[in-house]
């Protein structure tokens, strides 16, 4: 229990004091939920509701370094060791998509929606509609393996519409997952399924804006910290650690860069200004995406269930050959079995494989397997690949004719020529997938036949009655012997083949004949399998995707860079954590028409701790700035004083462990007593400061880059006191990270001793009682 000795330091209402299994590395609170998201040491996640019922604990198998929420609250994105990035339902923690953005550890998530239309849904925010639900039923689910049980393998189950609901972006505002890892690359993609642009900081250009002379620089050995795109998605904040230097310092003087902590701002105004134009093409482009996956799953059940026939098959009919082998005769299987066709007297070796080594009941347990093997082909072709194709058809149709408004859609890289070859390559798919079902049925029909007339032959040689059989046509089992006994039609459609189809030239020329009247200009589609067409389709697709992908990546470029504080030279290849916090708080004075228009709408945050083994001057300090994406707005030097910055000394016998930026401009300080004699010792205290009411100094900009902005306020640094701010102690050692939820007003903390405290912090101090 925790007791104070006067009601001033009891500002906040502790609600939980719970115990955790393991200490906890990252903590995310939901944007529009009571629930928090954990990540232990071992790398799993929990979810705890409010009142610390815990929902659901999931292991991903990896390390887990990083997490964020998507903005509706819906689904959690988390970032592994490896670059990959996944996402999994808030209601069971099902994995729904995983993205393979990055090779290295994605060490910054974000997730941020368009903001315009809390403002005014009824200007200069046009609607898309998703018109596929008008001509289509909902779209086909990943086939499972026949025998398994939902979820035994990587299949949906097709009860659960989490992912589907996760890919509908039809009724989400426009939203953009941005991703950082440690090597400096940041990535992005639409509804966090669609990627968009990929950048990497030491390919930026950096301006020096403010140089009386145009001059570039460039970062080197930098690991990113924290990426944070705006509300308006216009500027991207990335606070970096690396050395910056200028482009035309000689090789010789290199060594004299900057190292030190960093924030960049990049211009991303392209989602903006194309947000419109990108929510369609990644609607579109994201379930084709899931479709072609559909397609993709159907060939491999497809193929692995007509090998498992085949094999069957085989196994038992192999042995006949060695039964011929074995009498001495050098007449093939075929042989034998037309001369039993035509009346002759039955061979040895073929009486002895029907009657004996067969049976009827082999016969009878192989046809089950082989027929059924093709129904089921034919039921994962009609209930999942060909509506997945039919309605990547349309989908590409849709492309299509966006891709001709050039006016519009040029301009984020939707190329009318790859659309076109694409969506040819959709049409033939569609024509694959009809001349395979001709094929099965075919293949099918002969192998019924061939069983039909191999009973018919073992009734007789057991002088049985044979009337009650099916009846079988000859002419069938002989084109069986001759085509399909040791021949697999089948699988050569399923799988990737050197061989070539050869189509007889008749119908090759009608095709031909075909392209001056709208027909597919590739004519030798005739040659390809269904398995070789589906990965034409799928290499056309990627490469029509790509060019949206890459011209808005170059459309991306570094307005600004701001140099925060030095670090050890000794550290240049090693990433520096420290706490950072970097938030958008609305602009009370922004008019309605400025917000339309981007500018202004949200004045930008960030804090940071100055790490005590900093080379600054300003060493275990607090830095908040503010306005640094609005710096440049002005054309001159003079005019351009909108760049604000407080340094907060921590008091006497504290450091900082971690911070946050709050709601309504306020920052919640996480402080240790620095005299503990070890991290499970000692005592600690949680602050709220309100930022409104600090002392911001205007931070005069530099055109020379060998300038640490914040060294200009160490003459003016403020100095925090417990007694003078809204403070609570905690009488436990503390350890990051202190997660914030802004919608309920609560703060968890959690204590060296693997103990986690809940905080309400939206309440009068009057109120507060000691309930703990």
């Amino acid at each position: 229990m925790e007791t104070d000795e006067t009601p001033r330091v009891l500002p906040f209402q502790l609600q939980f004091d719970k115990p955790v299994a393991s200490q906890i590395k990252i903590a995310e609170w939901n944007p529009e939920k009571d629930l928090l998201a954990m990540v232990t040491e071992d790398s799993k996640i929990l979810l705890h509701r409010f009142n610390w019922q815990r929902l659901w604990t999931i292991f991903p198998g990896r390390c887990i370094t990083s997490l964020c929420w998507r903005p509706d609250g819906k689904a959690i994105a988390v970032g592994l060791e490896d670059g990959t990035i996944s996402l999994h339902d808030v209601e069971n923690g099902k994995l729904l998509r995983s993205l393979k953005s990055h090779t290295v550890a994605v060490v910054s998530l974000n997730w941020e929606e368009d903001g315009q239309v809390i403002k005014d849904d009824s200007v200069n925010n046009s609607t898309y509609e998703d018109r596929t639900s008008r001509f289509f039923p909902p779209a086909p689910r990943v086939p499972r393996m026949p025998g398994l049980a939902p979820g035994d393998t990587g299949f949906m189950d097709d009860s659960d519409d989490s992912f589907r609901e996760l890919s509908n972006s039809s009724y989400q505002r426009f939203n953009i997952l941005c991703s950082g890892d440690k090597d400096g690359s940041i990535c992005f993609s639409i509804f966090g399924i669609f990627p968009i642009g990929k950048i990497n900081i030491h390919n930026l250009s950096i301006p020096t804006p403010f140089a009386t002379q145009p001059a570039t620089c460039r970062l080197s050995h930098a690991s990113i910290s924290k990426v944070a795109l705006s509300k308006d998605l216009c500027h991207l904040i990335v606070m970096c650690s690396g050395e910056l230097n200028h482009d035309e310092v000689e090789s010789a003087e290199r060594q004299l860069g900057m190292h030190g902590c960093h924030c960049l701002r990049l211009d991303t105004s392209i989602f903006w200004k194309r947000k419109n134009e990108l929510h369609q093409v990644a609607q579109q482009a994201s379930n084709i995406e899931d479709l072609i996956e559909v397609i993709r799953a159907s060939l491999s059940v497809m193929s692995k269930q007509w090998s498992d026939a085949m094999h069957t098959f085989r196994e038992k009919f192999d042995s006949l050959s060695s039964l011929i082998i074995d009498h001495g005769l050098d007449s093939s299987p075929q042989e034998e079995f037309l001369s039993l066709l035509g009346g002759a007297r039955t061979s040895p070796p073929v009486h002895q494989f029907l009657v004996n080594s067969l049976g009827e009941s082999g016969v009878k347990r192989v046809s089950k397997v082989v027929c059924g093997a093709g129904k089921e082909l034919q039921h994962v072709v009609l209930d999942h690949l060909q509506p997945a194709a039919e309605i990547i058809g349309f989908r590409m149709g849709e492309l299509r004719g966006l891709s001709r408004w050039r006016t519009r859609f040029q301009g984020i890289g939707l190329d009318e020529t790859l659309i076109n070859n694409a969506t040819e390559k959709s049409g033939i798919l569609l024509v694959q997938v009809e001349r395979f079902m001709r094929v099965l049925s075919s293949v099918v029909q002969q192998f019924s036949n061939f069983f039909n007339w191999l009973l018919k032959c073992i009734k007789l040689l057991n002088q049985e009655p044979s009337d009650q059989l099916l009846p079988c046509n000859s002419e069938l089992v002989v084109i069986f012997l001759k085509f399909l006994y040791d021949q697999d039609h089948v699988k050569p459609f399923l799988e990737l083949s050197e061989v070539d189809i050869e189509p007889d030239m008749e119908t090759l020329q009608r095709v031909k004949e075909l392209v001056h009247f709208g027909g597919f200009s590739d004519c030798d589609f005739l040659r390809r399998t269904l398995a070789e067409e589906f990965k034409q389709m799928e290499s056309s697709f990627k490469e029509a995707f790509l060019m949206p992908f890459t011209t808005i990546s170059r459309k991306m470029l570094c307005k600004d860079v701001l140099p925060l504080f030095a670090l050890p030279s000794s550290s240049a290849s090693v990433s520096v954590s420290v706490p950072i916090s970097v938030t958008y708080y609305k602009d009370a004075s922004t008019s309605v028409s400025s917000y339309l228009t981007h500018e202004h709408g949200f004045i930008d945050y960030i804090s940071f701790q100055i790490p005590g083994d900093s080379s600054s001057n300003i060493a275990n300090c607090i830095g908040i700035s503010r306005r640094f994406m609005h710096s440049l707005s002005n054309s001159s030097i003079e005019e351009s004083a909108s760049l604000e910055a407080v340094l907060l000394s921590v008091p006497d016998g504290y450091h900082c462990v971690d911070l946050s930026l709050y709601k309504e401009g306020q920052i919640v300080l996480l402080l240790n007593e620095s005299t503990s004699a070890s991290e499970c010792s000692g005592e600690s205290c949680m602050m709220i400061v309100q930022a409104d009411d600090l002392p911001f100094v205007s931070i005069p900009r530099s055109g020379c880059i060998n300038t640490w902005n914040l060294d200009q306020l160490k003459d003016s640094v403020t100095h925090l006191r417990l007694e003078n701010e809204k403070v609570r102690n905690i009488p436990h050692s503390v350890a990051a990270p202190l997660a914030v939820g802004a919608s309920r007003g609560v703060a968890c903390v959690f204590a060296a001793r693997k103990r986690a405290l809940v905080y309400i912090l939206d309440e009068d101090e009057d109120d507060v009682s000691d309930g703990e």
